[in-house]
């Protein structure tokens, strides 16, 4: 039985291309206690490709975490197939503002330890004693509230693009890098101050939210379905935006462009500009943030080096990087030291 992807991304690419049909980009998590992951992983693969579904689904013993592109047609199939799942049952699907059709090109379901890496070990702490999940009314008049304390759980380079009026965006590289700097700041405040919490679709909050309970914090909060789903309510309900800029996604789109405004800098020159690339020398592929005018300059690469590399012929990229590990600066995103105006 295949277990794996055969096609290549470009391969991939090619045949939703000719095929032109619509798929719907989706995401959603639940935290479950999963006996055999591995079992699990498998049993979702087989169906899944089946049904021509792509993406990177992570499953453990905690739960599942999905991204996923579904062919249109065959949504209701995909739907009944999860909700035949006890765990699953209704749970909630955050489909994306923007749909394309290469947004996933392969599909990856992987065990992983945690399907939110945080470097925990504490075996007290109880995931599903989770805050109070809001909507997008609830959270407007929440963080209107002056004492309440609006936490962006996500990363620098995902609050750099966009974020909520008035929040805290720690500058992080990581989720787990954010639980311990956040409770040291907010210390003080465990019991007079409501802390408010969002991420992009609600997974990382969720696990925050219980972890700060934990904690002692007494009035924990999220935003339920994340910057997605308020987008959602917000466009239905005719509510006040209060999100400034795009919404940073982990797919081949990149981000969603929720308001106008345009809040960040082309890492290269500092023109204004939000559009995030990674570099087309492959054996460096950093993300960082891009103008046109940069793009054009560099061949969309980051540094010279790597735009003179781009231009050999490809045999000769591939004989440089034969033998050698990925380039650690794809883990910089937008912090490497080529990137003149981030210095």
């Amino acid at each position: 039985m295949q277990l794996y992807n055969k096609l290549s991304a470009k391969e991939r690419e090619a045949l939703l291309e000719e095929a032109g049909e619509d798929r719907l980009t989706l995401s959603f998590y639940a935290y479950a206690k999963i006996g055999n992951p591995e079992l699990f992983r498998n049993h979702l693969f087989i169906a899944w490709d089946q049904m021509d579904v792509l993406g990177r689904i992570y499953v453990a013993h905690e739960g599942i975490n999905a991204q996923l592109s579904v062919p249109a047609r065959r949504f209701n199939e995909f739907k009944k197939f999860i909700d035949e799942i006890y765990f699953l049952e209704n749970v909630r699907l955050n489909i994306a503002i923007e749909h394309d059709i290469k947004s996933f090109l392969k599909l990856k379901v992987k065990v992983r330890k945690k399907i939110v890496a945080d470097g925990l070990n504490d075996d007290t702490f109880d995931v599903t004693n989770k805050g109070i999940h809001v909507d997008a009314a609830r959270f407007n008049e929440l963080i209107n509230d002056p004492n309440t304390v609006l936490v962006d759980m996500r990363n620098h380079y995902e609050s750099e693009i966009g974020h909520f009026k008035g929040a805290i965006t720690p500058d992080v590289d990581t989720f787990r890098d954010s639980l311990d700097i956040i409770e040291e700041d907010l210390k003080d405040h465990k019991e007079d101050k409501n802390l408010v919490m969002y991420c992009t679709g609600g997974i990382r909050c969720e696990k925050a939210s219980a972890y700060y309970k934990h904690k002692g914090f007494q009035n924990v909060y999220q935003l339920e379905g994340g910057i997605i789903e308020y987008t959602r309510q917000v466009e239905n309900q005719q509510l006040e935006n209060k999100f400034i800029g795009k919404n940073f996604v982990f797919d081949h789109r990149r981000a969603e462009r929720i308001s106008e405004d345009v809040i960040a800098q082309c890492h290269q020159c500092g023109k204004t500009c939000d559009t995030h690339v990674n570099c087309a020398n492959e054996a460096c592929h950093l993300l960082f943030i891009q103008c046109e005018e940069c793009a054009e300059k560099m061949d969309n690469c980051c540094s010279t080096d790597c735009k003179e590399i781009h231009a050999l012929p490809y045999e000769e990229q591939k004989a440089l990087r034969k033998g050698k590990g990925a380039s650690n600066k794809i883990f910089k995103k937008g912090r490497s030291k080529v990137l003149l105006y981030k210095q």
